[in-house]
């Protein structure tokens, strides 16, 4: 293989790139040129691609989102929307293609390799909702953001004595609400996963006011009881969350949607160690013609997954931490 692409597409994350600069430079030294493709599958269509070398993504790796910028495609689930992708890879001489991002992303280059692209996905969403990996690009990142918003958050629940409920991303995952829940020390941790005792969360809640620890601080995922796509705010988890226990306790309780801060910001070193190293392997990958893959982390090590395989598997919460929290988290 002598060309290759590099598209990130759906939501971005701290990381990506991180690992944009590793696939094109550890392309570079297997002797591969480089295209990047502007606006995700978007781009492809319309032909916004030029030439990467190792002087455009310098400077890059500190940067949070995308340089390559991302957009929602819907043109891209059509047949002609896909001919037309297709006709760019072959007009550039792309022979394969490295897509960053998360499921829908993969959906996509799943898509393409039906139409014989080799393709190669790295993992990148704060989600940290793919199967078959352990941490995905921009997880790290995101939990020290709410940590940091949620540290902010307790020294005025603190002050006047109320309960915060704080909602985090993560659709249907729960793992970014219980890693932050876990290292923020939150009262109460709601997650998809767990079916929600609203009564329970209310005794807590109760319980710590009544002590010396008159405050409380509540995590919601988004995907608790709300509607994670819908832009009326009385959907949301938080809310939802925040009513019943002022229903209930009728404590002074507020509600933080923390939103899209938890997309933004410059990359911890954990995530751009993972995805210089998830970058570097999918280059590899793709001179090695061991297309067809996403790149994983499993038990610290970077490994080589089929994607369509990853795709139908689901992903689970970590017990551990679920029980965990449940235990420090009592009062």
């Amino acid at each position: 293989m002598k060309v290759i692409g590099i598209v990130t597409s759906g939501g971005d994350a701290p990381g990506m790139n991180a690992a944009i600069r590793a696939i094109t430079r550890m392309a570079s030294h297997l002797n591969m040129d480089v295209y990047g493709i502007y606006h995700g599958y978007a781009g492809l269509i319309n032909d916004e691609i030029t030439r990467l070398d190792t002087r455009k993504v310098g400077d890059i790796l500190h940067r949070g989102g995308t340089f390559l910028k991302t957009a929602r495609c819907p043109e891209f689930k059509t047949e002609a929307g896909q001919a037309k992708a297709i006709a760019n890879l072959k007009r550039y001489g792309m022979e394969g293609l490295a897509v960053i991002g998360g499921d829908g992303s993969f959906h996509g280059a799943l898509a393409l390799q039906k139409w014989g692209i080799k393709v190669v996905g790295i993992p990148g969403t704060i989600d940290n909702d793919i199967p078959c990996t352990d941490f995905t690009i921009g997880f790290d990142t995101a939990v020290n953001t709410v940590v940091e918003s949620v540290n902010k958050i307790r020294d005025t629940a603190t002050s006047h004595e109320r309960t915060f409920v704080v909602e985090v991303m993560g659709r249907n995952c729960g793992d970014l609400a219980l890693c932050s829940g876990l290292a923020g020390g939150a009262e109460v941790i709601l997650i998809p996963e767990v079916e929600p005792n609203y009564d329970e969360v209310c005794r807590r809640v109760q319980k710590s006011h009544d002590q010396e620890k008159s405050h409380a601080v509540v995590i919601v995922a988004e995907g608790v009881g709300g509607d994670p796509n819908s832009r009326n705010i009385d959907d949301s988890s938080a809310f939802r969350v925040a009513n019943y226990i002022k229903e209930k306790t009728k404590l002074d309780t507020r509600v933080t949607i923390l939103g899209h801060i938890q997309r933004g910001g410059s990359p911890t070193v954990n995530d751009r160690l993972l995805a210089s190293r998830m970058g570097a392997e999918a280059a590899k990958a793709l001179a090695e013609d061991d297309t067809g893959k996403m790149i994983a982390v499993q038990d610290g090590k970077i490994v080589r997954v089929d994607l369509e395989y990853a795709l139908s598997q689901k992903k689970t919460v970590k017990k551990e931490y679920v029980e965990l929290a449940s235990m420090l988290a009592s009062v």
